[in-house]
């Protein structure tokens, strides 16, 4: 990939920068995690003070190709003001007369931010014509294209992919980081190698599963995904999430495993509640012994100490997903014990990543900080879409 340095001298051009800004929100409006707002304050303060004109765009959350206040950038805008510094100018388009006009009144070093891209239908369309006909548009409003969000590289959008086409291009200093740290997973991680996995669903994490068993050395299961994983077993989960059409296929991976030596560690106790509630009343049980009403929302203390201990003879560390519903203090605990493991072996050299979406949410929520860790990662989806070895179109793009 190319990189920054090898777009020349950016003085008074004019750079428009793909970022990650998809942050969650309240019902105020009020952005409730600025994680990905602080990663891509790096590449952006690096153009500005460069004496680039940095115009950054963006998508939050999904509207439907149209306008919709609930999902606008302005918040956002504001945000990236604080953290930078200084004032950042606000189109209120992507590419229309309020985008025009305000890049063209920017001067070296000011950075402004369009409005949310998934505004216009073209940014998201599967037609190559009309998401060309966006990324045209794009590029007329700048001399050079930089990609920086990596929690988007696995989408074929306009932003990402067509762009590059179109304009000179260069990976930004957070993609750079991402795909390093990724890549010291997939091909010499340090061992032994420890994946955690969690989140609900077991199908979300079937090609991470499939890929990484030929490179872990200890797969630890945690969160909503591991019913399925007891039910592979034989075993009863009560109401617990249970996807019953991938229990043979997780009896695959189980047996698998076992042939290449691959220790999976999966829980031995759970937090079992009457309902998704934390006001709900909810027991330690062992995972023989679930009642047939009620549903495992947190791996147990028993569980979580065994997790910590494997994760204490780790060198290299891949965590994605929490290990319970971790929003709710009742069920939070387990999620709270693996990351301070990872606290814990980073301070002893060990690489570890926590691999971006609820995995980054819960670190946070629970009072741990971004530099506790070796690398939190900015892409849940692309993170593990990466380690599955899938072809990212928006890395593919950047290519030389």
């Amino acid at each position: 990939m190319r990189t920054i340095d090898d777009l020349g001298n950016l003085s008074g051009k004019t750079v428009l920068v793909r970022s990650d800004l998809n942050v969650p929100l309240n019902d105020a409006g009020e952005i409730t995690d600025d994680g990905r707002v602080r990663a891509s304050v790096p590449t952006i303060k690096r153009l500005a003070d460069a004496g680039a004109r940095v115009v950054v765009c963006a998508h939050l959350g999904r509207p439907k190709g149209t306008p919709d206040p609930k999902f606008s950038l302005r918040p956002v805008a504001d945000r990236l003001s604080e953290l930078l510094g200084f004032p950042v100018l606000f189109a209120t388009d992507t590419v229309g007369e309020s985008a025009n006009e305000t890049v063209d009144k920017m001067h070296k070093g000011e950075v402004a931010l369009l409005e949310n891209l998934r505004f216009n239908p073209g940014e998201t369309s599967k037609d190559d014509a009309e998401r060309g006909a966006f990324a045209d548009q794009l590029s007329h409003l700048a001399d050079a294209y930089v990609s920086d969000g990596f929690g988007v590289v696995h989408r074929k959008q306009a932003s990402v992919y067509d762009i590059a086409d179109r304009l000179p291009q260069a990976a930004g200093g957070l993609v750079e980081t991402e795909v390093d740290v990724l890549r010291r997973l997939t091909t010499s991680p340090q061992r032994p190698y420890a994946v955690v996995l969690g989140g609900a669903k077991v199908s979300d994490k079937l090609g991470v599963i499939e890929n990484l068993l030929g490179k872990a050395d200890m797969l630890l299961i945690g969160g909503g995904m591991v019913f399925t994983f007891l039910a592979a077993q034989g075993r009863e989960v009560g109401k617990s999430l249970l996807e019953q059409d991938q229990v043979a296929r997780v009896k695959g991976y189980l047996a698998d495993a076992e042939n290449r030596g691959v220790k999976i560690v999966l829980p031995t106790d759970v937090v079992a509640a009457t309902e998704f509630s934390g006001d709900a009343e909810h027991e330690v049980v062992g995972v023989d012994d679930i009642p047939a009403d009620r549903m495992g929302l947190d791996i147990g203390p028993e569980s979580a100490q065994a997790f910590a201990d494997v994760i204490a003879t780790a060198k290299t560390i891949f965590w994605n997903g929490p290990m319970g519903a971790f929003e709710m203090s009742a069920y939070a605990e387990g999620t709270k014990v693996v990351a301070q493991a990872l606290v814990d072996v980073t301070k002893g050299g060990a690489l570890t990543v926590v691999g971006g979406g609820d995995s980054a949410a819960a670190v946070r929520q629970l009072g741990f900080a971004d530099d506790d860790f070796g690398h939190i990662s900015t892409g849940g989806g692309a993170s593990l879409e990466f380690l599955e070895g899938k072809n990212l179109p928006g890395l593919s793009a950047l290519e030389d």
